[in-house]
């Protein structure tokens, strides 16, 4: 499955791309799609079979949504945003 994580701050997405990459999942740095609205208008693009890279979601995360054919549907999104 292919998921997008926006961001509070760019430095988050480094952080997170990095984090997908040690589980040898494919993750990509790339600009916010539009009609998902972010922080620092950073995202990563990564493909596994569970949205979350470990046992919780890392603080810098803002939200994450899964690519469908219909669109985007949200996975997970922080309670402070």
């Amino acid at each position: 499955m292919i998921y997008i994580a926006t961001f509070f701050s760019h430095f988050g997405a480094i952080r997170f791309q990095k984090l997908c990459q040690g589980r040898d999942w494919e993750a990509v740095l790339m600009p916010v799609p539009r009609n998902l609205s972010s922080s620092c208008g950073t995202c990563v693009r990564y493909r596994s079979q569970s949205p979350c890279p470990g046992d919780t979601w890392p603080r810098e995360v803002e939200q994450v949504v899964q690519e469908t054919p219909e669109g985007y549907r949200r996975c997970y999104r922080a309670e402070n945003s």
